[in-house]
């Protein structure tokens, strides 16, 4: 059988297609749950675990048909939780639903832990749109690295996952990377307007948002 011999142009091609199906495809998907026991932190009836936070100006909160409702504040409205010390700070993922029922800004500010400081995931930020993480090294979610733009759409629930390690913070939502961002040696922090957030909570600026299915495993017995 004759011996076929590619031109280089071929194998160079041959070799991007074979990388973009075995290399860089599995290499955009997330890790796989963790193994830790799932610690539900809402029960879709009641407020059990969370306070309001008392921004000042922030609207009602209350559990409606099993989600819970952030009414629209002036500016801004949230949730807390109230027992830090069972939450873990380092090696663990949060995942929640969340959706935009009224307004134009963020439905979702989500602070969480990284051992004893702190960083909030933002989505629908500045106008809208934004996603990100603030702060990181004292810039916030519209100018560093994690900055991204996502169109939301109102009413629709999107699935947030969150995993903090001592290597990375990674974020995906409905399945895709938001935030990959190798955070050590990183000054870590989160801005003054949801310093009453922490350790965890959920904030909206000035907007009317709806929360359910929250939920957080530990990371046990795996390679981070």
């Amino acid at each position: 059988m004759p011996r076929v011999i590619l031109p280089l142009p071929s194998l160079l091609g041959i070799v991007f297609v074979a990388l973009a199906i075995f290399g860089f495809a599995s290499a955009a998907e997330p890790p796989a749950e963790p193994n830790g026991k799932v610690q539900k932190l809402f029960d879709g009836k009641t407020l059990a675990g969370w306070k309001s936070t008392e921004f000042g100006g922030e609207g009602e909160v209350s559990v409606v048909d099993g989600a819970i409702v952030l009414e629209m504040g002036n500016n801004m409205t949230g949730i807390t939780w109230t027992d830090a010390a069972k939450l873990p700070t380092i090696d663990y993922e949060l995942t929640l639903e969340a959706k935009r029922i009224d307004g134009d800004d963020f439905f979702c500010g989500l602070t969480f832990p990284v051992r004893d400081k702190a960083l909030s995931l933002i989505l629908g930020g500045w106008g809208g749109a934004t996603v990100g993480l603030s702060s990181i090294d004292d810039a916030d979610a519209s100018s560093n690295e994690t900055t991204s733009y996502v169109d939301f759409d109102r009413d629709h629930w999107y699935k947030v996952r969150l995993r903090v390690t001592d290597a990375k913070v990674q974020a995906w939502l409905d399945g895709k990377s938001i935030v990959d961002v190798k955070i050590a040696g990183r000054k870590l922090s989160v801005r003054s307007e949801v310093e009453l957030s922490r350790p965890l909570g959920i904030s909206t600026w000035l907007t009317k948002a709806a929360i359910r299915n929250v939920e957080l495993r530990p990371i046990v017995g795996e390679t981070k």
